[in-house]
């Protein structure tokens, strides 16, 4: 199989490609980003002259170039990672939010559609459904939830989802969607709450928590998460939506607590800030469907996850030194630049399929 992973050199795009390769290192794999701010080649350094792996930079709004990779390449399945995913970036900037959440996605199925696909993989976040009250902790979101959006970045992710299902309705386009909860783990962006609250807390540097703290969020660890798309691509029916959550709920305050035990720093490093605009106060997912239909469960509790991810930060530190140096954006160019792509597929497994 050949899969094209889009927003591969991102946080969970890339887990997935390292899962992937660990689970079925057979398939060929085309990675497709931008890389804009959140996107960091040097993750995916691991793989790059593996011969069954290929980076492309080019962004999913661009027309152009998305067919013809997809005429050159002909994949078989489209995982769609891109996407701008800081909420409070698209508040204070949505069009950038619209243009690659919801048109970036129609490319895409567009090309898929002229050039054929056997999936269409859409990722999507259990933000488009809303929030829960705190005080009633008995309710949970189901795929059967209706889409209630609380911020411009929501907003485009959920109506990619509902783009997607009409593409299939309309077209005939084998789709899925998953919808997961806060993922956490290794090669997490340092703006996202818990990457950015351990690196803050080993430079003794004050913890900014929203209002309270009192926002409680599901926490899924991204492998888990990665294995939930895989058993989707592999089992999963067209046209159909599928919750992925860690059964791992958290106050904010909590972890940051959490983080600063085991790292030995005060709470004193804890600052309350104003407010985010139209904060969610509470996500949990109830994932039965895809228990009962495909088997899947969330095998990691958080208090074993959470250990796993402080550690990686510690031991990886000139991983996310370089991000908040800023010199992980020339590292395309300084590695890659007079390259039209990156570890080109060989030619004796350029066009196979499994």
């Amino acid at each position: 199989m050949k899969l094209l992973v889009t927003g591969g050199a991102g946080f969970i795009g890339s887990n997935f490609i390292f899962y992937m390769r660990k689970e079925h290192p057979e398939d060929l794999i085309i990675c497709l980003d931008s890389l804009t701010y959140a996107g960091n080649l040097s993750t995916l350094a691991s793989v790059m002259d593996q011969p069954n792996f290929k980076f492309v930079k080019a962004s999913i709004t661009d027309r152009r170039a998305v067919y013809r990779l997809f005429e050159e390449e002909q994949p078989d399945i489209v995982v769609n990672f891109a996407a701008e995913s800081h909420v409070d970036r698209s508040i204070e900037n949505p069009e950038v939010f619209l243009e690659t959440n919801i048109i970036g996605t129609a490319v895409l199925m567009d090309a898929c559609r002229i050039y054929g696909i056997r999936r269409f993989h859409q990722v999507s976040t259990d933000e488009v459904y809303g929030d829960l009250p705190l005080d009633r902790p008995d309710r949970f979101f189901t795929e059967q939830t209706p889409l209630h959006t609380s911020s411009p970045y929501s907003s485009s992710k959920a109506g990619a989802d509902l783009l997607a299902l009409a593409y299939h309705r309309t077209y005939g386009l084998p789709v899925t969607i998953s919808r997961c909860s806060n993922n956490y783990g290794p090669y997490q962006f340092p703006e996202k709450l818990i990457p950015l609250m351990i690196i803050n807390a080993l430079h003794n540097k004050p913890l900014p928590v929203y209002g309270k703290g009192e926002n409680v969020r599901d926490w899924l660890y991204v492998e888990d998460h990665c294995k939930a798309i895989d058993r989707i691509l592999q089992h999963g029916r067209v046209g159909e939506v599928y919750n992925i959550g860690g059964h791992n709920e958290m106050r904010n305050i909590d972890i940051v607590k959490l983080i600063c035990n085991a790292l030995g720093k005060p709470e004193s490093l804890i600052t309350y800030v104003t407010d985010r605009k139209g904060h969610d106060m509470r996500y949990a997912i109830d994932p039965s469907k895809i228990h009962s239909e495909l088997g899947w469960l969330p095998e990691t509790r958080f208090q074993d996850g959470i250990g796993r991810t402080i550690r990686w930060y510690l031991e990886n530190q000139d991983w996310w030194k370089t991000i908040i140096s800023g010199e992980y954006q020339n590292y395309y160019e300084k590695m890659y630049g007079g390259r039209s792509s990156a570890a080109p597929l060989t030619s004796d497994m350029k066009g196979k399929e499994e």
